[in-house]
């Protein structure tokens, strides 16, 4: 334990109080506007300024949580419409079992297990960037990760945490040859949200590559690509299955406006944001434009990620990442925070860093962090959708 603490403590301490400080200047900035008293529950608003947590998606996982899974059943003629059901039941579960053990409600067990899951993220990309770099590169990635666009999630009623964790130990797990951790890892996080399709991938590349060189014999790579998709399959059928359809899911994901189109609506919504006209679905203007910045930005970091020469897990794992973002008509407040498990594309931003004496970089982490709790969390609920 003492081991442990000593290895990611640094990790962990860095990134709370960076995450912290940008917290409590959210709370600030809710507090000081009070445009969240004025508008509806579950849209951004609520009667005390933390409850805002708990909106938009988060008020989906609250009702799972509490009241379970209805899927719509499906007949002749039947209109699909939206449904809690797009959501995946890792994380409403852990919220029902956590509510349950402590008497917390449900709202503060997803809170309780937002925070804890950030913590094992936070130490999860710092274990990955540590094998690459430096164990200081590994603390700033750490840091880095509380301080992103969209990342007032982190800390809210959101999957993101927790996706984040497990992707983020699998990751590791495939870099240090363990194998069937990788593979139960890429299991779990397949219950946790459709976009664990990444990770999944990007496992069962990284064994399938390890079998086709012979170097860590079969049993294993074959276990951990073989185990790796089949919760993520299991819950879609099982929805299917709930809705008289086994392609019910993917048509419960478009009612709610949200499916692959090949980049279609991405292409039509950057150049409306460009010229500030935003004709395009659910155009929220300044949060709209992080996202612009987010995407212009990613050539960059790609370039500085690949100069690195990093690992095939991490390749995959992010570039699936980028595609399912940028080839999806979705909300486009959302891309930032769709974008915050690809935490690969800011291993060197961390490195460049770690040249930096800590008399430095502390204060710019705080700095930073604090104007976090503007764009990551006072945009991305106030002035976007999360």
């Amino acid at each position: 334990m003492r081991h442990h603490a000593n290895r990611f403590g640094p990790a962990i301490a860095v990134y709370a109080t960076v995450k912290l400080s940008g917290f409590a200047f959210f709370m600030y900035l809710l507090h000081f506007s009070a445009e969240y008293r004025k508008r509806p529950l579950g849209t951004g608003g609520g009667a005390r300024p933390w409850n805002v947590l708990g909106t938009w998606d988060g008020a989906y996982y609250l009702d799972i949580a509490a009241n379970g899974y209805h899927p719509q059943v499906l007949g002749p003629n039947v209109e699909v419409v939206p449904n809690s059901a797009a959501f995946f039941p890792l994380y409403p579960g852990l919220m029902r079992g956590v509510s349950e053990v402590t008497g917390l409600g449900v709202f503060g067990a997803g809170i309780l297990v937002s925070v804890v899951a950030s913590l094992f993220a936070a130490a999860g990309i710092y274990a990955v960037v540590s094998l690459m770099s430096t164990p200081k590169a590994g603390v700033i990635a750490a840091g880095l990760w509380a301080l992103l666009p969209g990342s007032g999630v982190e800390w809210a009623v959101y999957t993101d945490s927790l996706f984040v964790a497990l992707a983020a130990w699998a990751c590791y797990c495939v870099m240090t040859r363990q194998w069937i951790s990788a593979g139960v890892l890429a299991f779990v996080s397949g219950f946790s949200r459709p976009t664990a399709a990444a990770i999944i991938g990007a496992v069962g590349l990284a064994a399938l590559i390890a079998l086709f060189r012979r170097r860590d014999g079969i049993a294993r790579p074959l276990t951990a690509m073989l185990i790796a998709p089949w919760a993520f399959f299991g819950y879609i059928l099982w929805v299917g299955h709930k809705m008289g359809d086994l392609g019910g899911y993917f048509k419960i994901q478009r009612a709610w406006e949200h499916y692959f189109d090949g980049g279609r609506f991405m292409l039509k919504a950057i150049p409306e944001i460009m010229i500030g006209r935003y004709h395009y679905l659910w155009a929220w203007g300044i949060a709209d434009i992080f996202s612009l910045i987010m995407l212009v930005m990613l050539p960059v970091l790609l370039i500085l990620f690949f100069r690195l020469r990093p690992p095939a897990v991490l390749i995959v794992f992010t570039l699936l990442t980028i595609v399912s973002t940028v080839t999806s008509q979705q909300i486009v407040s959302n891309v930032p925070r769709y974008l915050l498990p690809a935490f690969p594309l800011w291993i060197a931003v961390a490195i460049a860093l770690s040249r930096l004496k800590w008399s430095s970089l502390a204060p710019i982490l705080l700095i930073v962090g604090v104007a976090a709790g503007w764009y990551g969390g006072f945009v991305t609920f106030q002035l976007g959708t999360p």
